[in-house]
């Protein structure tokens, strides 16, 4: 037997969607690095795809949507922890794992409406074996090419282009925590606790496969959150909130963020309370 619903609340769709973005402040021509959680919405009818051309609808021609694509399920086995592996494993893994592509390589970790954006047409990804984005737009080129594999979330990286070009980040139901944009920060911040640390991944350089050994800085993004509440509160007019379906969602200004955060971390970070980027 179907059970009718009754009153139910209406999908989101395309149109709706549309509505919802502009009210918020998306316009065209804008630069956006788009952190989301499809989930969150509710249902959409047509779901990731829908999202997608509902943005870039808005923003138009000369804009540019970027999305993070990270991999770090190709890094090196013995740092796995969800779930780890034997340790009998780890040469083999090693040995076998195929070379990031970034046509090819899927996304861990950030969401179906990223894993979506990165095969469509036109679109550039960066070739960070761990922390790519993908771009599609004006200035999706710029935003991707030259992306360093030491210090990714750094000024040679496209958060650092993001931030050149005056860009805006746009959380969709998801909190601060998924906010690449702060690890910008911490790589222009000073503070106790900030240390080197090495990532591996397979990459191919002139077909041949190599195992590459690569630095960053260890994270506190732990403390991405409480960086995101203490802005909100200082600055409620630089923050733009409306809900979209059932997600809660934000506009932001990265300068005014990655500003921010360089301050606060400066100020507030605790070297106890350090989180690894890598699983």
């Amino acid at each position: 037997m179907i059970k009718k619903i009754e009153d139910a609340a209406m999908p989101l769709t395309i149109s709706s969607l549309k509505t919802a973005f502009k009210q918020l402040g998306v316009e065209p021509g804008m630069t956006i690095l788009l952190h989301s959680s499809l989930s969150s919405l509710g249902w959409v009818c047509g779901g990731a795809v829908a999202v997608i051309l509902d943005i870039e609808e808005i923003l138009g021609e000369q804009a540019t949507l970027v999305m993070p694509t990270f991999s770090t399920n190709l890094s090196d086995p013995s740092k796995w922890q969800n779930p780890p592996v034997p340790e009998s494993w780890w040469d083999t893994i090693r040995q076998e794992m195929p070379c990031y592509d970034p046509e090819l390589t899927p996304t861990r970790g950030v969401g179906v409406i990223p894993e979506t954006f990165r095969k469509q047409r036109g679109i550039i990804r960066s070739t960070h074996p761990h922390i790519s984005f993908a771009a599609r737009g004006r200035q999706a080129k710029y935003i991707t090419e030259n992306h360093a594999l030491d210090y990714p979330f750094g000024d040679n990286s496209p958060l650092g282009r993001i931030y050149e070009l005056d860009g805006w980040v746009l959380l969709m139901g998801t909190n601060y925590s998924t906010s690449s944009s702060f690890h910008l920060a911490e790589y222009r911040a000073k503070y106790p606790g900030k240390i080197v640390e090495y990532h591996h991944a397979p990459i191919k350089v002139n077909n041949c496969r190599q195992w590459l050994n690569m630095e960053d800085f260890n994270s506190f993004d732990n403390n991405f959150n409480k960086i995101g509440a203490s802005f909100e509160r200082d600055f409620p007019e630089k923050t733009r909130i409306a809900t979209i379906g059932k997600a809660v969602t934000k506009l932001i200004r990265q300068r005014d963020i990655v500003d921010y955060a360089v301050a606060w971390l400066s100020n507030n970070t605790n070297p106890l309370k350090t989180s690894a980027l890598l699983s």
